[in-house]
């Protein structure tokens, strides 16, 4: 059986869910990432930034939007050094700018991919996968980059059943 390592970024507090603002007291990625660790026995590891985002819907995806343009790398308040006791890394957010919030790749240009399998999960609200797997390429040297799962943020919580689907068909047998 593959081991497998979910590195995710989740936003708790307000967000967009069906034309409104709404305070999650779990964010949609998280859900995600509970369901793919009970199906696979999966090892997290939540990335959290130094300088917290706002708690503000609107403001915060305008810091997001900044970041994004000045293509910054926010400090993170842990990392992980090596991802080399896992076989497959699933990469879980939210889609920020049309890919993953920048803390992410913070993270990720840390880490050597060679000979990894790497699986783009995005939490969104009309865009897809957006450009996640792209990004995946390129921060994910030496990766071979994997199908992706897309799953629309006000269906995070009740879409249990064909997160674990996907998880089991995707990543136990690599």
């Amino acid at each position: 059986m593959a081991k497998t390592l979910v590195i995710y970024y989740s936003r708790r507090g307000q967000n967009y869910v069906e034309g409104e603002i709404k305070e999650l007291a779990k964010g949609n990625t998280e859900f995600v990432v509970e369901y793919i660790r009970e199906a696979v026995d999966a090892d997290v590891f939540e990335i959290q930034t130094v300088k917290a985002y706002a708690i503000d819907y609107k403001q915060c995806g305008k810091e997001a939007y900044a970041e994004y343009k000045e293509n910054a790398r926010p400090l993170l308040k842990q990392y992980i050094d090596s991802v080399a006791d896992y076989d497959c890394i699933v990469v879980a957010g939210p889609s920020w700018c049309g890919t993953y919030p920048m803390a992410v790749l913070t993270q990720l240009e840390r880490l050597d991919f060679t000979g990894k399998k790497v699986f783009p999960v995005i939490t969104h609200e009309g865009s897809g996968l957006c450009n996640a797997p792209k990004t995946l390429e390129k921060c994910c040297k030496g990766a071979t980059l994997c199908d992706g799962l897309a799953i629309r943020g006000i269906y995070a919580k009740s879409s249990k059943e064909e997160i674990m689907n996907w998880a089991i068909n995707h990543l136990l047998e690599v």
